[in-house]
């Protein structure tokens, strides 16, 4: 029985990889998607959060928009496995500037969840090894059956 279980432990981690990514795209798709139809309201929230710090506002509203469709993209593509280390990396990257413009606020309890965020972008990218059930791995073994194919 146990033995059954170790042989089963790396598809259970590739198993988890999966979910973790999956559910992570997920979030941001719709974190992103449900804004599109309302993205100018949308937009107005950020300006009037920051009125009183010393972003100016031609730099959050554009800063918001963009943040709309980053989300959007990058959620499709993490949950597709497409591009997946890019992908996280412009996620964690896209976090990081909403942490920075969170604490210039002070809203330590925002900034906590997006923490949570950031170490989850982080374990998948160190784990990025266990991402075979994904769009990339599906690319890679393609590629590698053309070069057999090809008798190189």
């Amino acid at each position: 029985m146990l033995r059954q279980m170790d042989a089963q432990a790396p598809h259970d981690r590739k198993l988890a990889y999966l979910m973790l990514r999956f559910t992570l795209g997920l979030s941001i798709l719709m974190h992103g998607f449900v804004r599109l139809p309302h993205l100018s309201a949308f937009a107005d929230g950020p300006v009037k959060l920051f009125a009183e710090m010393p972003l100016p506002a031609a730099m959050v509203r554009p800063f918001a928009v963009s943040l709309v469709f980053v989300e959007t993209i990058v959620g499709l593509l993490i949950l597709l496995g497409l591009w997946t280390r890019w992908s996280l990396l412009l996620g964690a990257l896209t976090m990081a500037a909403l942490v920075f413009g969170t604490a210039l606020r002070s809203d330590w309890d925002t900034l906590a969840i997006q923490m949570l965020y950031a170490f989850i972008y982080a374990v998948l990218i160190a784990a990025r090894e266990h991402n075979t059930y994904s769009v990339d791995d599906m690319i890679r073994r393609w590629k590698f059956s053309q070069t057999i194919g090809d008798g190189k």
